[in-house]
């Protein structure tokens, strides 16, 4: 292994790594705004200010490269130094998770209509936030890289709080939507398709959070955290612009024409939306005939929160059905 490589070699591959997760981030906003969503300002401004977040840091970030390798070529003193684009890493990436939890947390509370636990996100993302910044500004002071080993009980303090409020919302998320199955074949997809969001969202967020910590806590002399640590912003960013830019996907499944097959899996749902009329009164021909859409049957799911009206607005009500 090389004099450098655990130095300045993973701190590029953060670097790069956190580059092209950027570049994700440019497509889905681009994407975002161009989808013409219909969501409230404050929805649109959150957006934005992670955007111009993340644009700050990916490019401080890439400038710290140049200095690195550029600036400071021939002098490996200045790999001792934690310029400011470092010290920025735990500040901008306590913003995005909060907001992004916070986000994510109020899916949950729309699903579940459970306010303490709202409030319990809130009340343990907010502080994770507060440590991150913590971190970033004693790191700041301190400058010396050999020197940074004093924050690892504070480091540790904010990873394993933001871990915990990750696996808090993607567990919450993951048993409503579980919970949510209707029978039918398509809208049994596009949940199934929800559960695997929530679950990689917080499966890569906490696997970057805890590499973070193990890499700060193992090698601390060394730049190997910084490998995990530059991109997670980055993470969290992707993980709430994929959740709104998808909407547009999840709608055209939902409104696709409902097969006869996936209904006669869900005998009681056909029977509630007809409860005047007998059961066996409901044949293929007649189904085929009546051309049941799917935007016909108001199956009343929480998928994408914060004012979008074209989905459904309460997690617990039941389907009706009209032909």
């Amino acid at each position: 292994m090389g004099e450098l490589d655990l130095t300045l070699g993973t701190l590029l591959v953060g670097i790069m790594f956190n580059t092209f997760l950027f570049g994700l981030v440019m497509f889905q906003f681009i994407a975002y705004y161009r989808g013409k969503f219909n969501d409230p300002l404050p929805v649109k401004l959150m957006v934005l200010f992670l955007f111009l977040l993340d644009s700050v840091h990916s490019i401080a970030c890439i400038w710290m490269a140049y200095y690195y390798c550029v600036t400071g070529y021939g002098q490996p003193e200045t790999l001792g130094v934690a310029i400011w684009p470092y010290t920025l890493t735990p500040i901008a990436t306590g913003w995005a998770s909060m907001v992004t939890q916070i986000f994510l947390g109020w899916r949950v509370y729309r699903f579940t209509e459970n306010m303490y636990l709202y409030g319990l996100i809130i009340a343990l993302a907010i502080p994770s936030c507060a440590l991150g910044m913590t971190c970033g500004i004693k790191a700041w002071i301190i400058k010396e890289a050999a020197k940074l080993s004093v924050l690892t009980n504070l480091v540790t303090a904010w990873l394993v709080l933001q871990v915990g409020v990750d696996a808090l919302v993607t567990i919450t998320l993951g048993i409503i939507l579980a919970r949510s199955k209707t029978g039918f074949q398509k809208t049994d997809t596009v949940v199934n398709r929800l559960i695997r969001g929530a679950i990689q969202t917080g499966l890569f967020a906490g696997i970057f959070s805890i590499g973070d910590l193990i890499t700060f806590t193992r090698w601390p002399n060394t730049n190997f955290y910084g490998m995990f640590a530059i991109p997670i912003g980055r993470v969290y960013t992707n993980t709430l612009l994929d959740t709104l830019v998808s909407r547009n996907e999840l709608r055209a499944q939902l409104h696709g024409t409902v097969d006869m097959d996936s209904a006669r899996q869900a005998p009681s749902l056909l029977k509630w939306g007809r409860r005047n009329a007998p059961s066996s009164s409901i044949s293929t021909t007649q189904a085929a005939s009546t051309n049941i859409q799917l935007s016909e049957i108001s199956v009343q799911k929480e998928v994408v929160v914060f004012g979008d009206e074209s989905l459904s607005e309460a997690a617990d009500a039941k389907p009706r059905i009209s032909c």
